[in-house]
């Protein structure tokens, strides 16, 4: 126990067990610490709320595929994942793009005005 405390080793799984036991705490938090467990716990909640049925039945049929076909399908979402957020960065773009557009058009027409006076 004093070599884990000083980190120079890792108890056994059984040791942890009984610890975890005295100390009424999850085997996990005493091998990870905490926040790990929180991360663990926010990434289950994440899948929870974000994956219906829909993609859960896709999920499987995917875990189900040979490793090259699993390889492939993961490249491929991943290319339409990147192509998505560049599309989203252009968008963004584009909308900037308007907005000091209107306001050099504003701009010249109070210009504009401001002559007519």
């Amino acid at each position: 126990m004093s070599r884990w405390l000083r980190g120079e080793a890792l108890p056994t799984q059984n040791k942890l067990l009984v610890l975890s036991e005295l100390l009424h705490v999850d085997p996990q938090v005493l091998r990870f610490g905490s926040s790990v467990q929180h991360e663990i716990r926010e990434r289950d909640e994440r899948w929870a709320q974000g994956a219906g049925y829909l993609e859960r039945e896709t999920f499987d049929a995917f875990l189900k595929l040979p490793p090259p076909q699993r390889k492939l399908i993961r490249e491929t979402i991943l290319l339409f994942e990147k192509a998505n957020a560049a599309d989203a960065v252009a968008v963004a773009r584009a909308a900037k793009r308007s907005e000091l557009d209107a306001a050099a058009a504003q701009a010249e027409l109070a210009e504009d005005e401001s002559l007519v006076r």
